[in-house]
């Protein structure tokens, strides 16, 4: 059973179209990050299955159900918003079981199921305190407590570690995962940031100017891009200019023959090839490139190059280390079956 559908959802504020005909399907149980750069319209489409915008056009189904134009409250979803929104006035009990107390469930059940999360997120014997005596990752246990309050169909959050320090942040990223995997509750995550999409997505999907991209698994979006956009968003990677002509490709004046498990999704002509920076590696004979630059990032080694006067990043292992310096002259080449032709 399909849990959560999008069928051409859509959403114009005057002449200004934020979400542009979004179909999806996500499946009961799914970890999804909504992934795009500012503006894309990734937390339109967020408040449009949240119910706090309503569509241009569209619809929004949960297990088959309608529910385009049921009211926000009575979508039985979980929330978690970028600011938190939690209330300093009230204790952090009273906080998690708000949800309950507005659907009019009784004292008695409120506290014990606040209780019940509050244990589940890690965060027992705090429930008589106030909100400003939390530390931040504490209090955003508590709002994803509160979220999980009315064991919603699907849990949303909006950038809901955006606020928090690295290391913090990391640990959040892993602890959210795991649990919703211990949950099973269809989650969907907005962010800007690809590390933390990468690190708790079982489904991506990247968006640009208002449209999806490319939906899929977060390692099959990485090795398998659909367009230069994606390509150049999910992770680093080189879009170098080139042209495709059959099962080859030219650029800086050298042919390349592409191999098996090289992927050309664009026709003969101009395009760009993509290859990310641990497939660049050095040879004795290819491409002629210049070191510019050399960054020693601890777990891994970056080389900035210039090749044909486009700039060119190769990442390699500390023990793997090329002998070469600053200023020296490489040839380089590109692991056959990990490179994709891209239209520009």
């Amino acid at each position: 059973m399909t849990e959560l559908t999008l069928r051409g959802l859509t959403k114009r504020f005057g002449s200004l179209t934020a979400v542009e005909d979004v179909t999806l399907e996500i499946p009961n149980g799914r970890f999804v990050c909504l992934l795009g750069p500012s503006g894309c319209g990734k937390t339109t489409l967020l408040r449009l299955i949240a119910g706090l915008e309503e569509p241009s056009a569209g619809q929004v189904l949960v297990g088959g159900q309608d529910q385009t134009r049921v009211p926000t409250h009575k979508r039985d979803f979980g929330m978690v918003f970028q600011s938190l929104a939690l209330f300093p006035h009230l204790t952090v009990a009273e906080n998690v079981a708000y949800p309950l107390a507005i659907r009019g469930v009784d004292r008695a059940s409120r506290r014990k199921r606040a209780t019940e999360l509050l244990d589940l997120v890690r965060l027992p014997d705090v429930g008589d305190r106030r909100i400003h005596q939390l530390s931040g990752g504490q209090r955003q246990r508590v709002a994803i407590a509160r979220g999980l309050a009315i064991d919603p169909k699907v849990f949303l959050l909006d950038e809901p570690l955006s606020a928090l320090d690295a290391n913090l942040r990391e640990h959040m990223q892993v602890e959210l995962r795991q649990l919703q995997e211990r949950l099973g509750v269809t989650t969907v995550v907005v962010t800007h940031d690809q590390k933390e999409a990468l690190t708790m997505a079982d489904v991506l999907i990247v968006m640009d100017k208002g449209r999806v991209q490319q939906m899929g698994a977060p390692m099959d979006l990485y090795r398998d891009p659909a367009n230069a956009f994606v390509a150049g968003f999910i992770g680093s990677t080189n879009l170098i200019p080139c042209r495709l002509a059959g099962r080859a490709v030219e650029l800086a004046g050298t042919r390349i023959e592409l191999a098996e498990g090289d992927r050309v999704k664009c026709a003969d002509g101009d395009a760009v090839l993509s290859v990310r920076p641990e497939d660049v590696r050095f040879a004795e004979a290819g491409l002629l490139a210049r070191v510019t630059f050399i960054r020693d990032l601890g777990e891994s080694v970056q080389f900035t190059l210039d090749l044909d006067g486009r700039e060119v990043s190769a990442l390699f292992a500390p023990r793997e280390r090329p002998g070469v310096g600053l200023g020296d002259s490489v040839h380089l080449a590109f692991e056959p079956g990990q490179r994709v032709v891209l239209a520009p």
